[in-house]
């Protein structure tokens, strides 16, 4: 499967269950740990949870199977790491502290979603 596939996978099961500012980054020019990272905002720590859930129920129904899951327990910041893509869903205000998305945004790395395309 494409990575594009895989981040439209998780990126719509992250729009379907309501995530706040979802944003891909194409960072294969800046890193070596991951080529995608998928980064979205949840209001409270359960919904958190069920984004991360969520993301991997869908994943794992396409094949693509979860390396490493951290996080979980508070849910205040949980990574998944499916090699390709690491998604980070973060509590508002963790993701306003630690800025992933501005550390990580060059160049215009922003890739389009397919949801992106539905609501314009």
């Amino acid at each position: 499967m494409e990575t594009t596939e895989i981040v439209n996978i998780a990126a719509n099961a992250l729009y379907d269950k309501k995530a706040e500012d979802i944003l891909a980054l194409d960072v294969r020019n800046l890193t070596v740990i991951t080529d995608v990272m998928l980064i979205a905002s949840g209001r409270n720590p359960l919904q958190i949870k069920a984004l991360a859930e969520e993301v991997d129920d869908k994943l794992a129904q396409a094949g693509v199977p979860l390396i490493r899951k951290d996080g979980h327990q508070d849910a205040r910041w949980i990574v998944l790491d499916y090699g390709v893509m690491l998604v980070h869903l973060f509590h508002t205000q963790e993701r306003e502290f630690y800025r992933l998305d501005k550390l990580w945004e060059h160049d215009g790395n922003r890739m389009p979603l397919s949801f992106e395309r539905e609501e314009a």
